[in-house]
C-alpha cells in the first residue's frame, strides 16, 4: 500500500526523460526512476519493519507464556518477568534501556546507510 502510493507521487515527466537519455527497456526505466525516487518509501517502510519486528510482546503474552521450555520467549517478555512477576525493577529498567539504545543505534545506522541512496524530490 505505502509502494502504491510512493508510485503514485512519480512525476511521469521522469519516465519520458529517461527515455530520451537513453533508457529504453522497462527494466532501465525502473532502474534509473523508479528505485531511486521510491528510496523515502522504502527508508519508512523498512525503519517501520524493523520497529514492528522487535515488538513481538502479545503473542508471546497471549499464546505461549515464553513457550514450552522457554522456546518462544523473546527479549520484551523477559523484560515483563524481571519487572512485574519477579518484582526486580532494577534488572528489568536496564534491560528496557538496553533495549531501546540497541534499537535507535540499529536504526541509525540503517538511516545513515541508507538516507546516502536516498533522492527527496
Amino acid at each position: 500500500m505505502l509502494f502504491l502510493a510512493g508510485l503514485t507521487a512519480i512525476n511521469r515527466e521522469l519516465y519520458a526523460a529517461a527515455e530520451i537519455d537513453g533508457g529504453r527497456s522497462a527494466f532501465d526505466r525502473f532502474r534509473l526512476v523508479t528505485w531511486p525516487m521510491l528510496g523515502p518509501t522504502t527508508l519508512f517502510v523498512v525503519t517501520i519493519t524493523i520497529i514492528n519486528a522487535v515488538k513481538v510482546f502479545e503473542p508471546v503474552a497471549a499464546l505461549t507464556q515464553g513457550g514450552p521450555n522457554k522456546a518462544s520467549e523473546v527479549l520484551l517478555w523477559t523484560i515483563y518477568q524481571e519487572g512485574f512477576v519477579f518484582l526486580r525493577i532494577g534488572p528489568a529498567s536496564a534491560m528496557a534501556v538496553a533495549f531501546v539504545a540497541v534499537l535507535l543505534v540499529l536504526l541509525l545506522i540503517q538511516t545513515r546507510v541508507m538516507d546516502r541512496r536516498v533522492h527527496y524530490g
